[in-house]
C-alpha cells in the first residue's frame, strides 16, 4: 500500500493535465469462479480467474473546484452520484494517498450493465483511480493504484490490470496470467433486472448449509492448463462458477438463458459472477453473431452483445 504523505507543493510541483482525460474500461467476468466458506470478516475465501472482455464504460476526467460526478448511460437516473459511489470513493482515496486536494469534475458514460456480475462499478472505480492519477499528475504505478484500488472494492485490482488474471483472498490479490496471446469470442446474455451479490453469496451459504449446492470447484489448474492450450473446446469444459447454484435458485428463468445458448451452438455458458448476466464461449467471431442473434431472438434476455477477451484495464485514450 502506498503511504499517505503532506503535500509539499513548493518543492515537489506536479505535472497534471491541462486538458481533459478520458479513460477506458472493460467488464470483467470470471472463467472459473470457486468459493470458500465465509471467513470472520464476512468475506468468503475466494480463488477465481478473471477475463477483462470488450464491454466498456468510459470515465472522463477534467479540472474542477470540487470533486463532482454526473453521468449518461445506463443507469442514469439509478445511481447515486454522491460519495456512495464507487467512482467518489476512489477519487478521494488515491487524494488521500497522496496528499492532493480531491478537485474533479467527473463524467461516466456507462454501458456496462448494473448489478449484473460484470463489475461495472469496479471498474468504474478503477477509471477514476487512473483518469485523476493523470488529471492530477500523483505518478502512480499500476501496482500503487491497484493497491489503493484493494480498499475500494475485490474487483477494482483486477480492472486497474486488465487482461487475465488470477485472483486469490476475497478477489483482491491478482496475478496475471502467463499464456500465449490468444483472443477468445463471447455473447453477453444481459437480463433485466440485477442481482445483489451479498444476496448471491448468501443463498450460497443457505444451500451448501442444506447440503443442496454442487461441489465446490476447488483448483484453477485445469482452467489455467486450458488457456495454454488455446483450444475454444477445451477452454469450454473448464469454465465454472460456484456461485451459478445460487443465482438459478434466486432467479430460476437463468437456466432458459443457459439452454437456449447452447441450443443456439455455444461450446459452453455460465452465469457471470454473481449474475444474472450469462456469457457463452463461440467458437469464432461468426458463431458469437449468430448465437447473439438466437437469444434475442428466442427472448430470454433484454440483449445479447458479443465481445472478445482479453483486453486491457483502465487505460487512458
Amino acid at each position: 500500500m502506498t503511504e499517505a504523505w503532506e503535500p509539499e507543493e513548493e518543492e515537489r510541483p506536479r505535472l497534471g493535465a491541462s486538458g481533459p482525460v478520458k479513460v477506458k474500461v472493460p467488464a470483467k467476468i470470471n472463467l472459473h469462479l470457486g468459493v470458500g466458506p465465509a471467513r470472520p470478516d464476512g468475506y468468503h475465501e475466494l480463488s477465481t480467474v478473471y477475463h477483462a472482455i470488450a464491454l466498456h464504460d468510459e470515465l472522463t476526467a477534467r479540472r474542477g473546484d470540487t470533486l463532482t460526478l454526473t453521468m449518461e448511460g445506463v443507469g442514469a437516473g439509478e445511481l447515486a452520484l454522491d460519495d456512495t459511489n464507487l467512482v467518489i470513493r476512489a477519487a478521494r482515496a488515491l487524494a488521500r494517498h497522496t496528499g492532493v486536494a480531491a478537485h474533479a469534475r467527473l463524467h461516466l458514460r456507462k454501458q456496462i450493465p448494473l448489478a449484473a456480475g460484470l463489475a461495472g462499478g469496479s471498474a468504474d472505480a478503477a477509471a477514476a483511480l487512473v483518469a485523476c492519477d493523470a488529471l492530477w499528475g500523483t505518478g502512480m504505478t499500476r501496482d500503487d493504484l491497484a493497491a489503493i484500488a484493494a480498499e475500494i472494492g475485490s474487483d477494482v485490482p483486477f480492472l486497474v490490470y486488465g487482461g487475465t488474471a488470477l485472483g486469490t483472498g476475497r478477489g483482491e490479490t491478482v496475478s496475471p496470467v502467463l499464456a500465449r496471446p490468444t483472443t477468445w469470442h463471447w455473447v453477453v446474455a444481459v437480463a433485466d433486472g440485477g442481482l445483489a451479490t451479498p444476496a448471491v453469496y448468501a443463498e450460497l451459504d443457505r444451500l451448501r448449509a442444506l447440503r443442496a449446492a454442487p461441489p465446490a470447484l476447488g483448483s484453477t489448474d485445469d482452467l489455467l492448463a486450458a488457456l495454454r492450450q488455446r483450444d475454444p473446446e477445451v477452454l469450454a469444459g473448464a469454465l465454472g462458477n460456484d456461485l451459478q447454484a445460487a443465482a438459478l435458485s434466486l432467479r430460476p428463468q437463468l437456466a432458459d438463458v443457459l439452454k437456449a445458448g447452447r441450443a443456439a451452438g455455444a461450446l459452453a455458458g455460465i452465469v457471470s459472477g454473481s449474475g444474472p448476466t450469462c456469457v457463452f464461449l463461440a467458437y469464432d467471431a461468426s458463431e458469437a453473431n449468430m448465437i447473439a442473434s438466437a437469444l434475442e431472438s428466442a427472448g430470454v434476455c433484454r440483449e445479447a452483445r458479443t465481445a472478445t477477451g482479453p483486453v486491457a484495464g483502465a487505460r487512458v485514450v
